[in-house]
């Protein structure tokens, strides 16, 4: 089992410790490649994996044609839409059930913008969990959708994402239920750093020179930077890649952060950008991103949402990846990097793409299931109907 010995602050953001050494790495070719497979480096017990759809795994990818493209030889594209809800955010979603299995806990909560909401509705219904899921009054119909076919139940909240993570926690923390929310849950972070580890494994226990990553909240980078880190503790690489986030233009609070730049309203609004996955205005532990992307000499950048539509279209067409446009925004800000000499043509580059499209099988959602709320209150009451 994964032994945690403590843990550490990281402005604000708690980073799990383990007692860490090269046997804690898995060798060898893995019946199943999962992200279970490093389970050695994650929070859980000893004994069979209960979360029953496998997770993670996902292929990096060589893509030619994109690489001759961009004149990009060494370019990677790790695709993360090949998970179960076709979004990295099932990692996090499994183990946080994971954890809630073992402890017979029976519902799950957390906020989101789509895709988390989506990958924790899904995730329950495979463990035979209850989802309570929190979101802005803007959420998509298309993912209510899915969070509905589900079984969610689902809670809009009019003040927005950040009022709707506010209720989710406090709803966690009053009825007992799980907290699957972003950077609020140390588990989250755990899960996505294993994405670090495959890439490490996949490029022949070697590792990039830089990865490029969508930043929303915060925790997709942090992760990354966690499991590199760790790599280097078990005392299997002596260095770490730069970390470059991208955010979308009409909503890049961090960008501007690092920039140490005023932020003008136009440049603050989740509701203008196609990027609905990392338009987040309060960004959970955007503290803690600003830090890695400074100690490893990284960077962050903001995209138009043309470059994201652009992205879009040339992953389609020159990888023959399906990507919805927050995906997406690891290429738009590769093209962005090398404008601005952030990054070197022939580097060993990896793209991440966190998710793509998806749709219902029902054109809407079901209205019995989804309720306007404001207080903790109205929640019980819609829930014990």
């Amino acid at each position: 089992m994964g032994s945690v010995t403590g843990s550490v602050d990281l402005a604000g953001c708690e980073w799990l410790q383990y007692d860490y050494g090269a046997a804690r790495m898995a060798r060898g070719l893995p019946g199943l490649f999962t992200m279970w497979r490093y389970r050695e480096l994650l929070p859980i017990p000893d004994g069979p994996v209960r979360h029953p759809v496998p997770i993670g795994g996902t292929p990096l990818l060589h893509a030619p044609a994109l690489r001759q493209t961009l004149g990009t030889p060494y370019l990677w594209i790790k695709d993360e839409t090949r998970n179960p809800s076709a979004s990295n955010k099932d990692r996090a979603t499994a183990l946080v059930i994971e954890d809630g299995l073992r402890r017979g806990v029976e519902t799950i909560t957390t906020a989101s913008t789509g895709n988390a909401a989506v990958a924790t509705a899904f995730g329950a219904a495979a463990a035979g969990m209850r989802a309570v899921i929190f979101v802005s009054t803007d959420c998509l119909p298309e993912k209510l959708a899915l969070m509905t076919q589900a079984g969610a139940w689902v809670f809009q909240v009019r003040e927005g994402y950040a009022a709707a993570v506010d209720l989710s926690r406090a709803a966690a923390r009053t009825f007992g239920w799980l907290d699957r929310n972003t950077g609020a849950n140390p588990f989250t972070i755990e899960a996505k750093k294993t994405v670090a580890f495959e890439v490490w494994e996949q490029l022949g226990r070697r590792l990039p020179d830089v990865m490029i990553v969508p930043v929303g909240d915060g925790p997709t980078l942090v992760a990354l930077d966690k499991g590199f880190t760790e790599l280097v503790s078990c005392g299997l690489t002596t260095r770490q890649p730069r970390l470059i986030g991208v955010q979308a233009e009409r909503c890049q609070p961090l960008v501007r952060a690092w920039l140490d730049e005023p932020t003008r309203p136009a440049e603050l609004d989740p509701t203008a950008t196609i990027a609905d996955g990392i338009a987040v205005l309060r960004p959970a532990i955007g503290d803690a991103v600003l830090e890695v992307v400074r100690r490893d000499g990284g960077a962050m950048v903001s995209v138009t949402d043309d470059a994201l539509l652009s992205a879009v279209a040339t992953l389609a067409g020159r990888a023959g990846v399906g990507a919805e446009p927050a995906g997406a925004a690891a290429l738009a800000g590769l093209e962005k990097a090398i404008e601005h000499d952030l990054i070197n043509r022939t580097e060993t580059i990896v793209l991440l793409v966190t998710g793509r499209e998806v749709k219902a099988g029902q054109a809407t959602y079901d209205p019995s299931r989804v309720t306007v709320v404001e207080t903790l209150d109205e929640v019980e009451r819609a829930l014990t109907f």
